[in-house]
């Protein structure tokens, strides 16, 4: 028989900042596609359009007809909508960013629970971490207080790396931006650079939140849920 025991596993702070990202997450993710359904052809340097080559396209219809697609229709144009959808959320999720990221540095809470420690990163550490999520091996262990090191190297990735570039890339792409700030889009390339570099951190950052939810999924979502919820986990205890 197990007695169990709470501890605390999340501060408010994070639960709140987590919540408001995946819901900006979302709302991103949901009028970028209809952004990008408006004109679905990229390209590289400071311009590019319908009458110049493109460096790839997605193969779907344009919701525009201008737009050189290969189909002999267009979609229902949706870009007013998502294009507000899109500023608004984006700015939701930079506030929780940046409120989440202040807390992180203060608190410790990056040194303690995200960043690697020098041990994590030796080959041995990352190749059995590794090898046991390959197996689900160890998905369901009651220790829920901490990171592994592919946990660590994850989210570290998204806090330190993705998440800054998709804003710097975002704003790269404005032209009140680009006009008060041009080493902004520069940096890339141009403005044009700066929306393919922000198509491929999307997609990056897609595959991580699919992987997380099937990582929480697999390793107890009910338990995990109620960590992030409520901020508290059950411990189990052998008596």
């Amino acid at each position: 028989m197990d007695a169990g025991s709470e501890r605390v596993r999340h501060s408010a702070l994070v639960r709140w900042t987590h919540w408001i990202t995946a819901v900006s997450f979302l709302a991103l993710l949901l009028s970028g596609v209809e952004i990008l359904i408006s004109h679905p052809r990229f390209y590289w340097g400071e311009a590019g359009n319908s009458a110049t080559p493109a460096l790839f396209q997605i193969p779907i219809p344009a919701s525009r007809a201008g737009v050189k697609t290969g189909y002999g229709y267009v979609l229902p144009d949706q870009n007013g909508w998502s294009r507000y959808l899109h500023f608004q959320a984006a700015w939701a999720g930079v506030l929780a960013g940046l409120l989440y990221g202040i807390y992180g540095f203060v608190s410790g809470h990056f040194r303690r629970n995200l960043v690697p420690r020098g041990s994590d990163l030796t080959p041995g550490s990352i190749a059995k971490a590794f090898a046991e999520r390959v197996r689900w091996k160890g998905l369901r262990s009651s220790d829920a207080s901490t990171y592994n090191v592919m946990q660590r190297i994850a989210y570290t990735s998204v806090v330190f790396v993705f998440f800054p570039l998709i804003v710097w890339t975002g704003l790269a792409m404005s032209p009140a931006i680009a006009s008060a700030f041009p080493s902004v889009v520069t940096v890339f390339g141009g403005q044009q650079s700066a929306r393919t570099i922000h198509f491929f951190v999307t997609l990056a950052l897609v595959a991580f939140f699919l992987v997380h939810v099937v990582m929480v999924a697999l390793s107890g979502f009910k338990d995990r849920m109620r960590a992030m919820i409520t901020g508290r986990f059950a411990e189990k205890e052998p008596v």
